[in-house]
């Protein structure tokens, strides 16, 4: 297979990951959102690195459960049989290590073991029992090796150090600091490893605590080869000791890196993903995500998916009253939808709520995913899944019940001084984003107002999670004038107060003045839909994963209002520079956005008005390779298509690229065409891409602007018109 064959199927940025160059882009973070297929994206580039002629051997790739590395190994054996690549967890990297010969002598025999080292389970109770025999506080077991303990209590420890060195008989964890140690204190050993692997990559980063940290930085070393996928947003593992400050600091311990992040999300409807998207506000902009939906799993067979519906959110007096309805919806999914138990979950927070709704579910006659109850362990496949939130992660279900959304409960409860209450609060958020994710189709979020929990009756208050009860701008009747006139000033006072917020972020924040932007243009596309009060629909938004957005975009759309330009930002869910007229320079504020989107101005009243275009399109291809174009010219009034200009389908033939039909229906009645202040339905298709290069080499090289693509480009916009 060749180097397309394995980057087959990918979207831009899974492609732009797997294609990574150390020495162009340094260290590379993938943050990968939800459901965006990074294992997918990190065996790929495994493969890639093998057939680019890198050593299987050199390749080292770190995950976190034996089930994982086995999968990983599956997929890229898959491709290139018995390839030697070291797939594997960190306590067994650690433990590969101090069993290699190194120089005539055993890694282990360098740190002073009689024996092999052997990890067996242990608790913390134990060792700590131990410690305490021995007069021992505030120790940790990494410390048991370490030259750092103060000589009184290395004077004590002697015979435990003594035990284990004689026997081999280490704990796992342990097996981590001697690893490290090894890499810190023998530089033989560590030239050794070093060499070893050329190619470092860590799976599901997040999690990796700060002795796995430590030993991934010893292995580097001053290297550039490091491959990180990881999402700060499922960061929640925070009891185990994983730090999250391992992805907030990527960037800090390596300046020169690249950060690439998979927001095509391939298991949930939008509106899920809206929700989901609502969860985060105040997320530094560097590691902000935005979850788009690229093509859920069973939206090609199951019209539930189809339907997209809003994520609901139920009410209810006691968990009683709650399960009739859950039974209820079950059933009618289940049979109008051709649905099986298996395709439902709730998820809890506790495993003490888990329980109530196994029985409860056994109550009603559904069968439970697991063992049956019965005693006699037979396992039950085709039932309702109810699982903690923690033991969902990396699962999906088409029907999510997320139970169990009041104080105390989700989040749970939070203990100790400010800053660890607020650490854990954290923690608590990034779990209630886990539950939400792992829902496909439709998601519904119950809360009940009172429940039996610890041991009495309490009455429970709404979690803080579940979005407040907005109260609607009362769509009051106004005279149609004095509404249009409001929505104009509330547009305006927008744009004016994030002028010098804007300043100030390319003063102190410069590198992430486009990220700022593009967050920002979608706030006010929100806006704008919420005071000229329009009720959106977005069909085919998964086209939107089909462009290769490194390449020039030209994106066509029917022309009705003024309105279709913040519909368009919305639909989609980037920034884009438009052609317009340049009297709309004039309007105040405007003038100033609009070039900081990479407008495109044409004077109608002058001559050369293509050539402009033409000069403004090669400029702008060089920083923002994406421009609206509206083929009519001027809007249309009666809601048909008018005659098409060329000049937007010859510059697309000439550059190579992507066209992406967007069709418009409603806009018209948001502003020119509006009759009242009454709210008004505006629905925006998306159509499939048209790769012009691939359809040009289809064509022997020869593709006319207008007797080709324009006539197709037409006929896909007013079949669906």
């Amino acid at each position: 297979m060749d180097a397309e064959g394995i980057l087959a199927g990918l979207n831009s940025d899974q492609r732009a990951a797997v294609l990574h160059d150390f020495e162009k882009g340094a260290q590379l973070l993938v943050l990968a959102g939800a459901g965006s297929g990074k294992t997918s994206v990190l065996t790929k580039r495994i493969q890639y690195r093998i057939l680019s002629g890198e050593p299987p051997e050199k390749i080292l790739a770190l995950t976190f459960t034996a089930k994982a590395a086995a999968e990983m190994r599956e997929r890229v054996q898959a491709l290139f049989p018995n390839a030697g690549v070291r797939l594997c967890t960190f306590h067994s990297l650690a433990l590969f290590m101090l069993r290699q010969v190194i120089g005539g002598k055993h890694a282990y025999e360098m740190l002073g073991f009689k024996a092999p080292p052997t990890p067996r389970d242990s608790s913390d109770r134990e060792f700590l029992a131990k410690l305490s025999k021995l007069h021992v506080k505030s120790f940790s077991r990494e410390d048991l090796f370490s030259d750092s303990v103060p000589a009184s209590v290395a004077v004590k420890l002697e015979g435990l150090r003594a035990d284990v060195l004689e026997s081999g008989q280490v704990v796992f964890d342990d097996l981590i600091y001697l690893a490290i140690r090894l890499l810190a204190t023998n530089e033989e050993a560590c030239a050794f490893f070093r060499e070893m692997w050329e190619d470092i990559m860590v799976d599901e980063y997040q999690d990796i605590n700060p002795p796995q940290y430590r030993m991934v930085r010893l292995l580097l070393g001053d290297r550039k080869n490091l491959f990180v996928v990881g999402d700060d947003d499922q960061a929640i593992y925070g009891f185990r000791g994983a730090d999250i400050g391992n992805i907030n600091r990527f960037c800090d311990d390596f300046k020169d890196c690249t950060i690439i992040r998979l927001e095509w999300n391939y298991r949930s409807v939008p509106e899920v993903l809206h929700f989901s998207n609502e969860i985060f506000t105040n997320k530094p902009l560097r590691l902000r995500k935005v979850l788009r939906a690229g093509n859920p799993r069973g939206s090609g067979g199951n019209p539930l998916f189809r339907e997209n519906r809003n994520v609901e959110i139920w009410d209810s007096d006691n968990p009683v009253e709650e399960m009739v309805r859950i039974v209820a919806r079950m059933k009618e999914l289940r049979e109008g939808y051709d649905l099986h138990w298996k395709d439902f979950a709730i998820l809890v927070r506790y495993n003490r709520l888990r329980l109530y709704y196994e029985e409860a579910l056994r109550d009603a006659l559904i069968p439970v995913a697991g063992e049956n109850g019965d005693g006699e362990g037979e396992v039950v496949e085709d039932g309702v899944h109810v699982e903690t939130v923690h033991a969902s992660k990396g699962l999906q279900y088409a029907v999510v019940f997320y139970a169990g959304l009041a104080e105390g409960l989700t989040p749970g409860e939070c203990l100790g001084s400010h800053a660890e209450r607020k650490k854990q609060l954290d923690e608590e958020r990034r779990l209630f984003y886990v539950g939400v994710t792992r829902a496909e189709a439709y998601l519904i979020l119950l809360y009940c107002r009172r429940r039996f929990w610890k041991g009495r009756l309490r009455n429970m208050r709404r979690s803080q999670f579940l979005p407040k009860q907005n109260k609607v701008d009362g769509f009051m009747k106004m005279p149609l004038l004095l509404f249009k006139i409001r929505a104009v000033a509330a547009a305006l006072a927008y744009m004016f107060v994030h002028i010098p917020l804007f300043l100030f972020v390319l003063l102190f924040m410069k590198k992430d003045a486009d990220r700022w932007l593009d967050y920002k243009i979608q706030s006010f596309s929100k806006f704008c839909m919420k005071i000229l009060r329009v009720n959106l629909t977005i069909l085919d938004q998964a086209n939107l994963a089909k462009v290769d957005w490194t390449r020039p975009v030209f994106v066509m759309g029917n022309h009705g209002s003024y309105a279709d330009i913040p519909v368009a930002f919305i639909a989609l869910e980037r920034k884009t520079g438009f052609i317009a007229k340049s009297d709309l320079l004039r309007i105040p504020f405007l003038g100033f956005w609009m070039k900081r989107l990479g407008c495109i101005y044409v004077d109608r009243q002058k001559s050369g008005a293509a050539k402009s275009v033409h000069e403004a399109v090669k400029h702008n291809l060089q920083s923002a390779p994406l421009i609206f174009v509206f083929p009519e010219g001027t809007r249309s009034k009666t809601g048909k298509l008018s005659p098409f200009k060329s000049g937007g389908f010859r510059f697309s033939v000439e550059t190579d690229a992507i066209v992406l039909p967007v069709v418009f229906k409603g806009t018209r009645q948001v502003w020119e065409g509006r009759v009242s202040s009454a709210p008004c339905d505006v629905n925006v298709r998306i159509l499939e891409p048209i790769d012009v290069a691939a359809l040009k080499k289809e064509r022997g090289g020869v593709l006319d602007p207008k007797k080709d693509l324009m006539p197709m480009v037409r006929k896909v916009m007013e079949d669906n018109l």
